[in-house]
């Protein structure tokens, strides 16, 4: 893992991404050479290295946007080929308005066919070797934990979610007086210093995984291992690092205290509300279209039984109310019986709510509420005031994600299905708070990209 801008990027796709660039690259020369092999080729050299940087950059970022090069991703939601066959399907939509627009650069159909099969069996087989490679221990981080209780427990179960694993336990110390509940194999008895016990076992990494915060630490044991050259991890930063979340079991405010992050005002705020600005016009004038479609399906279904926007309170910045605007999804008497969670199923949304809804097309009218300066382009989606109420008693440090305003689309949106519960909430909590403590404008940008994913998988909508 690496950090860029506070925020933790897998090294391993990384790479991963720049490989594929070579490869889509690569493949629209071998494409051009095929389609003329026969035949005298009327391209220039400068046209074809113009086009294959246009190729493979439009194709990174469709992948990208797919979700493709996204750590995170479990087993259930991967769908390799169906969400490779997305990004190419993107990318020559893009490509053929750029080609359009610059006909000096443009193409033939011959030589993009070429480049489009050349470019997915390269891209299959890139993946396979990847995964293939990846997936041995040699190039995982080797870590060993401290504690063996529940703490313990559930960072051995981290690995299990996502489809690249990217660091394997060694080993577990229990400490004096633990109840160990991880797996006795995985015990590693301690009748050597913890430094010798790291050489044996070539751990790269130490995590400090206790129950009890008030249990001796072995503080003279880890000194050698920092000294050796073996880095040491609290439990916070682990979790940082390999979920993305800011662990509300184990947070403390003498941690949020001496952290780093949680920065707000000064260029923060100017460099956030610009990128607000024109990520919001850029996208209305994408959507117009869309927008304009969807409030005359609203009417056509609904007459003029109801409104075609729907104004809803919420809380936004530093806890201060504000109207959000979306298209109307539900029947007009959705909230008679009061304020509640959208259901599976649910019988108060009309016909082309369900649509709407499942496409996010019901949020594109907050891009109003991003031009007045009420919400962000992205952000933690802002709850209603019934609800906020009742999560600042219950649940700890909830009230410090109003302290950025709220987005359309967020950390939590993309990383966690849509909560429907008081249990989804502290998870998404976490999320959000990681995105308050790591914002940046490379993060935005990232969310913003992946946010694509989001849409046509239709995650999170209900």
């Amino acid at each position: 893992m690496i950090r860029i801008f506070r925020h933790y990027i897998s090294s391993a796709y990384l790479w991963l991404l720049i490989l594929e660039f070579c490869v889509f690259f690569s493949s629209m020369y071998l494409g051009y050479t095929l389609r003329f092999l026969s035949v005298t080729s009327w391209y220039t050299g400068s046209a074809i290295t113009t086009s294959s940087f246009v190729f493979s950059g439009v194709m990174s970022i469709s992948c990208t946007g797919m979700g493709l090069y996204r750590r995170s991703l479990s087993l259930q939601d991967y769908n390799l080929l169906a969400r490779t066959c997305a990004s190419f399907f993107v990318t020559g939509i893009i490509v053929a308005f750029f080609y359009y627009f610059f006909p000096a650069w443009r193409i033939g159909p011959g030589v993009l066919a070429y480049t489009l099969v050349l470019a997915f069996l390269g891209m299959m087989l890139t993946r396979y070797l990847f995964y293939k490679f990846s997936s041995t221990d040699r190039y995982k981080t080797r870590v060993l934990v401290i504690g063996s209780g529940q703490q313990a427990e559930k960072i051995a179960a981290i690995n299990d979610l996502f489809i690249h694993r990217g660091f394997t336990i060694v080993g577990f110390v229990a400490l004096p007086d633990e109840t160990p509940v991880v797996d006795k194999d995985k015990i590693i008895c301690v009748d050597k210093s913890l430094n010798l016990i790291s050489q044996e076992h070539n751990v790269d990494e130490i995590v400090l995984a206790l129950d009890d915060k008030h249990k001796g630490i072995p503080l003279d044991d880890l000194l050698d291992c920092k000294m050796s050259g073996i880095r040491i991890m609290n439990i916070m930063s682990f979790y940082e690092r390999e979920q993305g979340i800011v662990s509300l079991d184990n947070i403390q405010p003498r941690w949020l205290i001496y952290c780093d992050g949680f920065a707000q005002g000064g260029l923060r705020t100017v460099e956030k509300r610009i990128f607000d600005l024109l990520a919001s016009l850029m996208l209305f004038a994408v959507a117009w279209p869309f927008m304009f479609m969807t409030a005359l399906a609203i009417f056509l279904e609904s007459g003029l039984k109801g409104p075609i926007f729907y104004r809803q309170v919420r809380v936004g910045e530093n806890n201060k109310n504000f109207e959000v605007l979306k298209f109307r999804s539900m029947a007009t008497d959705a909230e008679k019986n009061g304020a509640q969670w959208a259901q599976p199923g649910d019988k108060r949304i009309t016909q082309v709510g369900r649509v709407i809804r499942k496409t996010r097309i019901d949020e594109l009218p907050q891009l109003f509420n991003v031009l007045k300066g009420d919400m962000s382009f992205v952000g933690p989606r802002p709850e209603r005031p019934e609800f906020v109420a009742g999560f600042n008693e219950r649940i700890p440090f909830y009230c410090e994600r109003h302290r950025v305003k709220p987005g359309i689309t967020g950390w939590a949106q993309l990383c966690y299905p849509y909560g429907a519960n008081e249990n989804d909430t502290i998870q998404k909590l976490q999320y959000d708070l990681y995105y308050v403590k790591n914002y940046s404008l490379f993060l935005d940008v990232s969310i913003m990209l992946n946010t694509v994913e989001v849409v046509l998988w239709g995650k999170g909508a209900r």
